[in-house]
């Protein structure tokens, strides 16, 4: 085995808190190396900008903070550090324009990660961050990190060492959670990973599952109840899928519906296929007399409801309530679907659970290990699609690496 290699920091996972972390660490003169198991770099992040590169939001940042949930407060303060704001300028510094889309979301005017990925590197390159690729981490041997390498097994000493390894969504692209025994050895507490982001199971008959799965249903409500009494209302657009449903509008909603599954087995929500009309302006349309036409093309005809919506009215009701005006006027104002159980985390675009926040320190350092930091997805936050995801990641990036910095030198 070769003689180790030595760093002041070692930060394992190339994603963006990692990349981040090391952009603030080297800037602080400290020698950095990033390991990363794979063959090439931010993975999950190229994969994420496929169709156009979501980086932050631009809606008002009180708005912006609660869309963390209940873990807002303990955010927070690397939120203030780094904002959507503040970005949008990282961005702009790596000769990446931005701007706001007609949702608020915001995107590289080239609508590409690669670009912007490319800019990045090549600073954290000039800047004298060394990269180690096929290095994949295997825990401590001593006080040593141990990674394997198409070379054998390599020994690492750092003064300090951050980990951004990610959850345990699209586990083909880098987060495969192995780290999770690796630290629970270490008496980390670790609250379980559970999909987020995620698509929904639903018992479709065969028919539906033939002629509609890919089919998206577009203004569209949906409606349910949580496990605190709260009713969420939200309009937008959903797939159905071969094994339930998916899209913006689910991936929305998905942490109340997993934690009421999660508590009772099975949530029901109700779709609202109308949200622009009324359940009497419905019944008026669908009263008048359809003589020799198809119940479907009276559908259409009268309240414009064909295709998936006409099929989900016909999987959900039975013929008594087909032929019943004002039955089939509520179910177009409150179809119900049941959902079963959240699609596997390797499906999810992101996943909860993680590192314990009480695992950590006010710096992200492990409590249990001093010198190890903890940044992004590991960690036991959530939050929506629409840039969340990624201002949080790189600002506890930020966060972290400023941490490690103060550690160091206060050592």
């Amino acid at each position: 085995m070769p003689d180790p290699l030595s760093f002041d920091v070692a930060i394992i996972g190339a994603g963006p808190a990692g990349l981040m972390a090391a952009e603030v660490i080297s800037a602080a003169g400290l020698s950095v190396a990033v390991f990363e198991a794979k063959p090439s770099l931010g993975r999950k992040f190229l994969r994420a900008g496929v169709g156009g590169l979501n980086i932050t939001h631009a809606e008002a940042y009180e708005q912006f903070c609660s869309r963390y949930g209940d873990r807002q407060p303990w955010l927070q303060p690397m939120l203030d550090a780094f904002t959507p704001t503040d970005v949008r300028r990282w961005a702009q510094g790596l000769g990446i324009e931005t701007f706001e889309g007609s949702s608020g979301k915001v995107f590289p005017v080239q609508m590409k990660a690669a670009p912007l990925m490319r800019a990045w590197l090549q600073r954290l390159h000039d800047k004298g961050v060394t990269f180690k690729l096929r290095h994949r981490w295997q825990g401590w041997v001593d006080d040593d990190l141990c990674f394997t390498t198409p070379s054998g097994e390599l020994r690492v000493k750092a003064r300090a060492t951050l980990l951004a390894l990610g959850g345990a969504s699209w586990p083909q692209l880098g987060a495969d959670a192995a780290w999770v025994p690796l630290l629970q050895e270490k008496g980390v507490n670790i609250a379980p990973l559970q999909s987020a982001n995620c698509g929904f199971n639903v018992s479709w008959t065969p028919h539906l599952r033939a002629k509609f799965a890919g089919a998206q249903l577009k203004a569209v409500a949906l409606t349910f109840t949580d496990t605190l009494g709260t009713t969420h209302t939200r309009r937008g657009e959903f797939v159905v899928t071969e094994t339930g449903v998916e899209g913006n509008l689910i991936y929305a909603l998905s942490a109340p519906l997993r934690d009421v599954i999660l508590q009772e087995g099975a949530i029901t929500v109700y779709a609202d296929l109308a949200p622009d009309r009324s359940i009497d302006a419905l019944f008026n349309e669908l009263a008048r007399p359809r003589g020799s036409r198809s119940l479907s093309s009276h559908l259409q005809s009268r309240v414009g409801i064909t295709g998936v919506k006409s099929a989900l009215l016909y999987e959900v009701l039975d013929k008594t309530s087909l032929a019943d005006p004002m039955q089939l006027a509520q179910a177009i104002k409150a179809l119900p679907i049941k959902l079963l159980s959240p699609r596997p985390m390797a499906e999810a675009i992101s996943t909860a659970g993680g590192v314990a926040a009480d695992a950590v320190d006010d710096a992200l350092m492990l409590k249990a290990m001093p010198g190890v930091f903890v940044a992004g997805e590991m960690l036991d936050w959530e939050a929506p699609t629409g840039g969340y995801l990624l201002t949080a990641c790189l600002a506890q990036g930020v966060w972290a690496g400023n941490g490690l910095c103060a550690w160091l030198k206060a050592r």
